[in-house]
């Protein structure tokens, strides 16, 4: 697609120009006004060049340019009369014509055949340019798109390294206010996720295994908080080992499994699943709903949202369901 509009600029200059000459009696005149034959090649290849590289593109600009193109086309039609005027020989008259009054003068048939292929010219010409002037403009449309969303989701990236590490701050917090015994591996655990954090931020797309690695490594930090009242449940099942994923995705919803379904005085359960068959990630969290007004805690739930519409438009399908008392989330994403 890029070079169709070169492909056909050759094919036009190759093929089709000269076939479209060959209609009319070249042969004969070439034997009789070589020059002229000559001269009137030269003319329409340039015609097309100029066309092309010039007043198509003028035409389609603003301003002085625009000016500029009408100019070339009006160059190129006086240029084209002049050579049309050019008189080869003096038709004979006819004995039939006499007394016969014509509106328009005789035009003769090299004359015909002149204005004839600088239509063709001109048609062609500005049906590529045109053609290659759109199909700019929706490349350019289009990169302006892609880095529009790049940079969003460079925001988005951006935005869950901190939301991430102040929610695991919060909780060692509490582990080393209450003296927990598994403080100081907390602490261990947390300093191998902030490490891998600061890895992947440098990635657009890590490996599945990578990532299921950092959740498992989340799910375990955050166990070590926990006291009996709470259950945790985690599968994960990948048949694909290397198969690249945005990071820092899927441990958002993670997050929210603890931050809002975990207590220390009422029964609670976590349930998490990962598995990966045949390309498609299937992604699921359970959890109870204990209440907690925070702030910002819905930004993390609409930033994978969103990263999600820009990764994977057309290709995942997400659920969030509530009961009041349970909050589920299903997720399914192809990757291949």
């Amino acid at each position: 697609m890029k070079y169709i509009s070169l492909y056909i600029d050759i094919a036009f200059c190759v093929v089709v120009l000269p076939v479209m000459m060959l209609i009319f009696p070249i042969e004969r005149w070439y034997h009789n006004f070589q020059w002229y034959v000559y001269l009137v090649g030269a003319w329409l290849y340039l015609l097309y060049i100029a066309n092309r590289m010039v007043t198509v593109p003028a035409l389609f600009s603003g301003g002085q340019r625009r000016r500029l193109g009408m100019l070339a086309l009006l160059v190129s039609v006086a240029v084209t009369y002049a050579i049309s005027s050019i008189t080869l020989y003096t038709p004979k008259i006819n004995i039939h014509d006499l007394g016969i009054v014509r509106i328009f003068p005789m035009i003769q048939q090299y004359q015909q055949a002149v204005w004839s292929l600088f239509m063709i010219v001109e048609a062609f010409s500005f049906a590529v340019g045109m053609l290659t002037q759109a199909n700019g403009e929706r490349m350019r449309r289009f990169e302006a798109e892609a880095e529009r969303d790049k940079a969003e989701i460079e925001l988005y990236k951006a935005q869950i390294k901190p939301h991430f590490m102040f929610n695991t701050l919060n909780s060692l917090y509490g582990l080393f206010l209450t003296q927990n015994p598994n403080a100081l591996e907390s602490l261990e655990k947390y300093i191998s996720m902030m490490r891998y954090i600061h890895t992947s931020s440098q990635c657009d797309l890590v490996p599945l295994t990578d990532e299921a690695d950092y959740i498992r490594r989340y799910v375990g930090l955050q166990s070590l908080r926990l006291n009996e009242m709470t259950s945790v449940s985690m599968t994960i099942d990948i048949e694909h080992d290397d198969l690249p994923v945005p990071p820092m995705l899927l441990v958002t919803f993670v997050e929210n499994c603890f931050k809002h379904g975990a207590s220390p005085v009422e029964e609670s359960r976590i349930e998490i699943s990962l598995v990966e068959k045949e390309g498609v990630l299937r992604f699921e969290t359970v959890n109870r709903i204990f209440p907690v007004k925070r702030i910002g805690e819905h930004m993390g739930i609409d930033n994978c949202r969103k990263r999600l519409e820009l990764l994977y438009p057309g290709r995942h399908e997400m659920s969030i369901k509530s009961d009041g008392t349970f909050f589920n989330v299903k997720l399914s994403v192809r990757l291949i």
